[in-house]
């Protein structure tokens, strides 16, 4: 197959799963052409048949904002004429379906080409941005008009379903996979503990693109439960709006010596490695791929029962979920868990072979005889 793959090049989990499965096609022989506004943040591994184009949004004077859907568009057109691309694979709806949905409008009518669309749904985009007003009829209208729509949870699916107005069924359900070679459990280490928790404290960490959905002062305030209990670091690793707010709160709970700001890293399978405990309490997760990761890695997970979380999630077994708000809940239970030496290690293992439940080779199978399907 030949692919254009559009995404988000931003720290989270819609960029992410687009890379991983344009890198894991790359490998298996298809022509794959990753799209975005700059560099996905885990395109970092070259393939011969794997190419990156740059979108250039479009700026003059008359317009108030840069204008970034249009020349979208107009890449993708290029792509199609110029590699002959047979599949466009929109990661998160907005603006992503739209642009492929007038691309290949343009290409019937004037070139008389046919290009089959696919439509990976996120999360956001359906639950809380394409339910605007401002969004929704557009949004509504590109997705119905997909080949192919997929949601990584059976709880996106059925919402999207609902929400817009789609057909009981029209949402394959193919969930995000993790590479279980890269996030495996490591007891040796050490040296990234040694850094973070260099008194043997325990450590917890949230990995997020700090956005509101994803509640930074509840991680703060259910860690601050533990802090006061036991010697602990927070890790906080990634960044975004509402960073310089966690940095006050931080400030305000004096807990400056305990919470490390770690922004991006790429490498955040060894920080997942040396944690004990990953807070995840989101607004709502359609999947939480951040979630799966942690568990690979042998960090169980504590997070709200929110969204597409209880499908990844076993309670009590290789996770722990607190209903939604309870942020000292969440905070109590994390310190109980971390008291019970037995139960902990008990779910530490048990995250991890949860997590093979999602592993690459099964879930990219997936993802393959789907695309495939729309040129047979």
């Amino acid at each position: 197959m030949k692919l254009a793959i559009t995404c988000y090049p931003t720290f989270g989990g819609s960029g992410a799963v687009a890379t991983e499965l344009a890198l894991a096609l790359a490998e298996r022989g298809h022509e794959v052409h990753v799209v975005s506004s700059e560099r996905p943040f885990r395109l970092n591994r070259w393939r011969c048949n794997l190419y990156f184009h740059t979108v250039e949004a479009g700026d003059y004077p008359l317009f108030r904002h840069e204008q970034y859907v249009l020349p979208l568009t107009n890449k993708l057109i290029a792509l199609v004429e110029e590699h002959g691309i047979e599949v466009i694979h929109s990661h998160y709806a907005i603006p992503h379906a739209q642009a492929a949905w007038m691309a290949r409008e343009v290409l019937r009518e004037e070139r008389g080409i046919d290009v089959r669309l696919a439509c990976t749904l996120h999360g956001t985009d359906i639950t809380l941005v394409g339910r605007q007003h401002s969004y929704f009829e557009l949004t509504r209208f590109t997705i119905a008009k997909q080949d192919l729509l997929t949601a990584p949870s059976t709880f996106l699916a059925h919402d999207t379903e609902d929400a817009f107005r789609i057909p009981s069924g029209r949402v394959q359900v193919i969930p995000n996979f993790v590479d279980l070679d890269r996030f495996t459990i490591n007891d040796a280490e050490g040296e990234v503990r040694a850094q973070l928790a260099p008194k043997g404290e325990r450590l917890l960490v949230h990995v997020s693109n700090f956005r509101p959905v994803k509640n930074i002062p509840h991680v703060i305030s259910a860690f601050a439960v533990v802090a006061r209990e036991m010697p602990a670091i927070l890790a906080l690793v990634g960044e975004g709006p509402e960073l310089a707010a966690a940095e006050a709160q931080v400030r305000d709970l004096g807990l400056r010596e305990q919470v490390r700001f770690i922004g991006r890293e790429e490498q955040v399978q060894r920080i997942l490695q040396a944690a004990d405990l990953m807070l995840l309490p989101s607004q709502t997760e359609s999947f939480g791929l951040a979630a799966l990761e942690a568990m690979a890695c042998g960090c169980p997970v504590l997070a709200y029962r929110v969204g597409g979380l209880p499908e990844v999630i076993e309670d009590g077994v290789s996770g722990l979920l607190c209903d939604y708000g309870k942020d000292i809940c969440l905070g109590s239970v994390a310190l109980r868990l971390l008291q019970n030496p037995q139960a902990y290690q008990a779910m530490r293992q048990a995250a991890r072979s949860r997590a093979e439940c999602f592993a690459r080779p099964a879930i990219v199978d997936a993802y393959e005889t789907a695309l495939a399907g729309l040129l047979a």
